[in-house]
């Protein structure tokens, strides 16, 4: 066991002996990171809502820890209207002023009215098909192999790129290659497991 987990180190990986899994260092830390590893990074998102909130997740990310946003998202989605696009396109500039006062909250006023602003853009989308086709369009080819170490994943793209470009022509923002790229991890256009990691787990409802 000490020659898999020194092999699993040198490729950015961790095992667990309680649970019997092995996960990214990133992954680790608390309950919350590992269950959101577990059931959720890299599942394949396939309703509007499912896509418009990682959207706004990964928005509200830029310069913060994914383990902060991901202690808020509760309150997030009751703030937000569990990231309903009408209801959030339908918010107010008081709305956003007085979620900004909301300790639960990400309290940054330009990330919180770029949610709405989204939301009004992925509207804009329904006539072309709407949020879902529109990024499921920007999925690279699946790998051939999965890649060997944490090391060799990407922070950008052809791909997220191509997306950022297209989702600011379509009035979105904080949408630039990164956080883009970390959208299609999470919503499983991209699936960036490594090599002897475990594997996704069903949700539980």
């Amino acid at each position: 066991m000490e020659n898999l987990g020194d092999d699993l180190e040198a490729r950015g990986l961790v095992y667990n002996p309680l649970d019997g899994r092995v996960r990214p260092e990133w992954a680790v830390a608390n309950d919350q990171l590992r269950d959101y590893y577990d059931y959720e990074w890299g599942a394949l998102a396939t309703t509007e809502a499912e896509f418009f909130e990682r959207v706004c997740l990964e928005a509200l990310q830029a310069g913060l820890s994914w383990n902060l946003v991901l202690s808020k998202r509760e309150a997030l989605r009751a703030a937000f209207h569990n990231f309903d696009v009408d209801a959030v396109a339908a918010m107010t500039n008081e709305d956003i002023e007085q979620l900004a006062t909301n300790p639960s909250l990400i309290r940054n006023p330009r990330k919180l009215s770029a949610l709405v602003n989204n939301a009004r853009a992925a509207q804009k989308l329904r006539d072309q098909g709407g949020l879902v086709d529109f990024m499921a369009s920007f999925a690279p080819p699946p790998r051939e192999q999965p890649l060997e170490s944490t090391a060799d994943i990407p922070t950008s793209s052809p791909e997220s790129a191509a997306l950022a470009r297209a989702l600011k022509q379509a009035g979105f923002s904080f949408v630039g290659p990164t956080t883009c790229y970390a959208l299609m991890q999470a919503t499983g256009l991209v699936d960036d497991r490594v090599k002897g990691s475990s594997p996704l787990l069903p949700q539980v409802d």
